[in-house]
């Protein structure tokens, strides 16, 4: 078995499934609500963005373990910025991705991802939107991150929910390319396609 890298006294982490690090097992601090994306969603969300990761601008806007952006890393992202307002997980997340030399394409910021969507926006090619469950947070931060000019026209969206909320609602240009469900998690990929004018 391949060691954790830089793994807590907890013994928690996840494996980063392809790319350069194919194998590494990354470690993350035992905090509440912390849910890493299982290992096998993770698997078929990469297969579903296999052709649009590598030279992409992500956004890991509630970043936890950070699976998913270092797995965007491993995959060939050109960069990825990790939004986690804990800090003993953000610290971890930095922890990380110096061990795996990563951090060159790296932005961690210590913050929550409401007060990350009221900085200067930029657009991102992919984002990743895993929240915490039981707090309805897709509803709430999906507006922000489509009104506040974070996406654009081709821009891919990964939503991660409780399975028993179905697909979330999302503006009428976002496109459900892909849906799925395991155990209690469902997982959705959504692109924008162009945008709806104010007066329409």
């Amino acid at each position: 078995m391949i060691p954790a890298v830089g793994t807590p006294k907890t013994g928690n982490s996840v494996r980063i499934i392809g790319g350069i690090w194919r194998g590494r097992r990354v470690a993350f601090p035992d905090l509440p609500g912390l849910r890493p994306t299982p290992d096998r969603v993770r698997e078929t969300v990469f297969n579903w963005l296999q052709y649009s990761l590598v030279g992409a601008k992500c956004l890991d806007l509630f970043a936890g373990s950070g699976a998913l952006g270092i797995e965007a890393l491993s995959r060939g992202a050109q960069e990825v910025v990790f939004v986690e307002q804990a800090p003993p997980a953000a610290r971890n997340l930095r922890e990380q991705l110096t061990r795996l030399k990563g951090l060159a394409k790296a932005r961690i910021m210590e913050m929550g991802a409401a007060r990350y969507l009221r900085s200067a926006p930029r657009f991102f090619d992919i984002v990743f939107m895993d929240p915490p469950f039981g707090q309805d947070a897709l509803a709430e931060y999906v507006p922000v991150l489509e009104m506040g000019g974070w996406v654009t026209n081709g821009s891919m969206v990964y939503l991660e929910n409780e399975r028993a909320a179905g697909v979330p609602r999302l503006p009428s240009h976002w496109e459900v390319l892909k849906s799925k469900s395991a155990g209690e998690v469902g997982y959705h990929l959504a692109r924008i396609n162009g945008r709806i004018k104010a007066n329409e």
